[in-house]
């Protein structure tokens, strides 16, 4: 049966092969402009994310304000501020906390044999590596437990601030002068897309252990404390329990919002997550609707077909061909086109989308544009989308052919 069917169907596509062939064309151009709208959209958006990660890796941050509600007879306005006694105390009480660190921040002129320059730096622990995603390149690390238990003189540098001091040189493990004070130059940190960004981009920071941070400038209040929940789920009770807990200790009320600000990086990605789909959305819509138009020109094409052949029609179903045969027929020629169409524009897609990724542009928008992904959802999706508008385009003139009567259509001009 399918062999007779793969007959016929090549018989009629020799006969139009004009109109076949522009329904096709059609088809591939619909399928094209799916897969490429999917495949940029979905680089965007990883990329997107990417950078979001590279300011804060499932991160919360929480920083102290000022009180904006009256708290047993204390007044309004009142500055609340960490220490880092605190860390230990959250650290006990909130069993999801998977990562915590302590942050100060200041300016610092830095200063080394070849070069000198001016950037921010901060005293963490040793997870902020993880958490704000500061990966160092071969060769060297991020500063350590070790480190900060000891209180080394160690200093973890941005790329941007490591090219500046050692412009010819490895900085790994030579002296730089930080406000006049020796430090060993431990890594340096690979570059990374980011997006969040505080007191400039993490390429030119100078990130040293709390410890020694403490040490040398006696401060005596925390910058901020980061927290990263063992699982993203816990991020609404891991800040109701931080609010609460510190609630009790610097005595505000646990629903003054102004007294904690927290810039809390998984709800952006929740955000963008449902900016991601609602792009996704959109674009798919816009490519379907192309492959819909394609579809109402293969459905005219079976209708000419069916019309060109009624006379064939209705001998074959008066010598005994039974309406299922004739649908099956008329269904297999349009799915046939539609994959046809669809194979070759799935395969003009890749080539372009590999050979977009192949150019290794870079650049500020480049980075976000430049980048498609050829999932295999995208494609699985898209030969789907083409499978039923093809049966589509087949069922309702095969079911016109199967109404044939064949005393009429022996009659037919």
């Amino acid at each position: 049966m399918w062999i007779n069917l793969i007959k016929e169907f090549l018989q009629d596509l020799r006969k139009q092969k004009l109109r076949t062939s522009l329904t096709v064309i059609a088809i591939c151009w619909g399928t094209i402009a799916v897969v490429t709208l999917l495949a940029f959209g979905e680089g965007l958006s990883r990329q997107m994310l990417l950078g979001m990660r590279g300011g804060g890796n499932q991160l919360m941050l929480f920083y102290g304000g000022q009180t904006s509600q009256s708290y047993e007879g204390l007044d309004v306005g009142r500055r609340i501020r960490f220490t880092e006694s605190d860390i230990d105390l959250l650290r006990r009480s909130i069993p999801e906390i998977e990562m915590i660190s302590a942050q100060y921040g200041r300016s610092v002129g830095l200063r080394s044999e070849f070069n000198n320059t001016n950037t921010y730096m901060e005293g963490v622990d040793a997870g902020f590596e993880e958490m704000r995603s500061m990966y160092p390149v071969a060769g060297g690390r991020f500063i350590n437990e070790r480190d900060v238990a000891e209180r080394r003189r160690v200093v973890f540098l941005g790329h941007e601030v490591a090219e500046q001091l050692f412009p010819d040189s490895d900085p790994v493990g030579q002296q730089i002068q930080l406000d006049q004070t020796h430090f060993t130059v431990v890594g340096v940190m690979a570059p990374k897309m980011q997006l969040g960004m505080s007191h400039g981009p993490d390429s030119r920071r100078a990130i040293i252990p709390h410890t020694t941070f403490r040490q040398i400038y006696n401060h005596q209040y925390l910058g901020s404390i980061n927290i990263r929940p063992s699982n993203p789920a816990y991020q609404e009770r891991v800040k109701h329990r931080f609010r609460e807990i510190m609630g009790r200790k610097y005595q505000f009320h646990t629903g003054d919002h102004q007294a904690v600000g927290v810039w809390d990086f998984i709800e952006s990605e929740r955000i963008h997550d449902q900016i991601n789909l609602g792009i996704k959305i959109f674009l798919f819509s816009v490519g379907f609707l192309t492959l819909l138009i394609a579809g109402v020109g293969v459905a005219n094409i079976m209708y000419v077909v069916v019309k060109e052949r009624t006379r064939e029609i209705g001998i074959k179903k008066a010598i005994g061909a039974r309406n299922g045969h004739i649908v099956s027929q008329f269904i297999f020629e349009a799915l046939f086109i539609c994959l046809l169409g669809g194979s070759v524009g799935l395969l003009f897609s890749a080539a372009l989308i590999f050979g977009v990724q192949g150019l290794g542009l870079e650049g500020d928008v480049v980075d976000f544009l430049a980048n498609p992904v050829l999932s295999v959802e995208v494609m699985v999706l898209t030969t789907g989308v083409l499978t039923v508008i093809g049966l589509m385009a087949g069922i309702f003139p095969a079911r016109r052919a199967s109404l044939v009567n064949p005393v009429e259509s022996l009659r037919y001009e």
